[in-house]
């Protein structure tokens, strides 16, 4: 009985993953089934609506060359993933588009760019890839870059533990920017200084896109509890997402077995708890580091909604862990934009 209830909501629900990585270069476009855990073939059967593809920047040096080098990338790759739409896929640049698609029976395919390093010293780069179909901008990557401090410093590229003590000069000009011409503001991997202090300079609310709660797992890469109070005061959102290692600790030098679904959800219970339903959504990190042993890619996404409604959550409340508190997120970003 619950099986069909958890099947019946799973196909009213408008399911959006909201971070999601891509090959890089010369990736296919991912037409038929491929080795990804992500591709459009697993998402109709999983009935999985919507993806956020990322435009992933890693982390390069700190000079002229590695910016123009990593900003012909991110072009790059948001032209690509908008090439993806086509038929039944729709490109979804804001949340309308997004309803639209799920009520044409349509995919939406949507992107996004992580790590700031690649805009440099250009704030202009931001626009530009507003225009091209960012929902948003993950401030940092692993290590720091000129914007922000990383929670991971990279020593291999010569990072201390702090470059600026949180933001940089810069770094607050582009999220103003980033609130000018509507782009969210993603605080997944900045450091905690950083992400305390861009969630009190934007002015509008900002979002963890994969990220899991320290109180359960201490990994820098987790919002402590502070942070994730942060984040109800400018009503702003954590994505919760199924990174093993950010979700329960193993034991060093012994080959631990995957997180489950189960672990994912203690994690959002948690954040629910602590800062309440409207604060608080799902993503993967699918392609990027991300799966569970019985959420290993796309096609078993219903997994996740049979277990919100085990543990007593409403067809309402799955609604918006899945997709409404992202999309308040995308439309608040759009009238900010606008005024």
């Amino acid at each position: 009985m619950q099986d069909r209830e958890a099947a019946a909501i799973h196909a009213a629900t408008l399911t959006l993953d909201t971070h999601v990585d891509i090959p890089w270069p010369n990736t296919p476009n991912p037409e038929g089934e491929t080795q990804r855990r992500v591709d459009f073939q697993k998402m109709r059967r999983g009935g999985l609506n919507a993806v956020i593809f990322i435009a992933y920047l890693p982390q390069g040096p700190l000079n002229e060359a590695g910016h123009a080098e990593a900003a012909a990338r991110a072009e790059a790759m948001l032209r690509h993933i908008r090439g993806t739409a086509g038929g039944d896929r729709d490109f979804c640049a804001d949340a309308a588009s997004l309803e639209a698609a799920k009520a044409k029976g349509h995919l939406g395919v949507v992107c996004a760019v992580e790590n700031g390093y690649a805009m440099g010293e250009d704030l202009s780069r931001l626009a530009l890839w507003k225009s091209l179909g960012a929902t948003y901008v993950t401030l940092t990557h692993n290590g720091h870059n000129l914007l922000a401090d990383s929670a991971i410093p990279r020593q291999d590229l010569g990072d201390a533990e702090m470059r600026h003590g949180g933001l940089s000069a810069l770094g607050r000009a582009a999220i103003a920017e980033m609130n000018r011409v509507g782009l969210l503001v993603d605080v997944s991997h900045a450091s905690r200084d950083a992400m305390l202090q861009a969630a009190a300079a934007s002015r509008t609310p900002v979002v963890a896109t994969h990220a899991c709660c320290r109180a359960l797992c201490d990994h820098p890469r987790n919002l402590d509890d502070e942070q994730l109070d942060a984040i109800k005061d400018v009503a702003g959102l954590v994505q919760i997402t199924a990174v093993s290692g950010f979700l329960k600790k193993g034991r060093e030098g012994v080959n631990n077995p995957p997180a489950s679904v189960a672990d994912y959800m203690d994690h959002v219970d948690h954040a629910v708890r602590r800062i309440g339903i409207e604060h608080v959504g799902m993503s993967s990190d699918f392609d990027g580091g991300g799966w569970l042993s019985d959420w290993p890619d796309a096609a078993r996404s219903k997994a996740l909604t049979a277990e919100l409604l085990r543990r007593g959550y409403s067809a309402r409340e799955i609604g918006l862990l899945w997709s409404g508190n992202f999309l308040r997120l995308m439309r608040n970003a759009a009238l900010a934009a606008r005024a």
